[in-house]
């Protein structure tokens, strides 16, 4: 049955579990310099979207299966919230180089994420604090 599965590694080439180099896609520079530019926008949205208290951060990452995105908020008090995701690069063709104005990551996709993480990091505050808030009235 391992012989059927794409992680069964091929033999002398790649060891079960691990995936082809093949399978892996390489980032042209231009690719990388607008997922960047991309990742970069969800962190600024979400910071627009949240009080100066809230630290928020971005990270692209090389992972087993091609560039990891990561996003994360650390609010004032409570939990920390992250979105991450693997982009699709595949809407970009690879000889091509990525133009100026292209994205990796839709904008609708980017106020998604944003949009996500600040409710998210708002309801850690929210939760953290309904604990020691005792009500006014009832």
């Amino acid at each position: 049955m391992n012989g059927n599965t794409p992680y069964a590694g091929l033999p002398g080439v790649t060891q079960a579990g691990q995936r082809a180099a093949a399978d892996v896609p390489d980032l042209s520079r231009g690719q990388k310099r607008t997922l960047h530019r991309d990742v970069s926008r969800i962190a600024a949205r979400t910071r627009e979207l949240l009080p100066d208290e809230y630290a928020v951060d971005a990270e692209v990452s090389h992972g087993v299966s091609g560039p990891q995105v990561t996003v994360a908020v650390r609010p004032p008090i409570g939990h920390p919230v992250s979105a991450g995701f693997t982009p699709d690069l595949e809407a970009d063709e690879p000889g091509d180089g990525v133009e100026v104005d292209s994205e990796i990551i839709a904008a609708a996709d980017r106020d998604e994420v944003a949009r996500g993480l600040a409710a998210s990091a708002a309801l850690q505050v929210k939760q953290a604090l309904s604990d020691n808030v005792k009500p006014t009235a009832r």
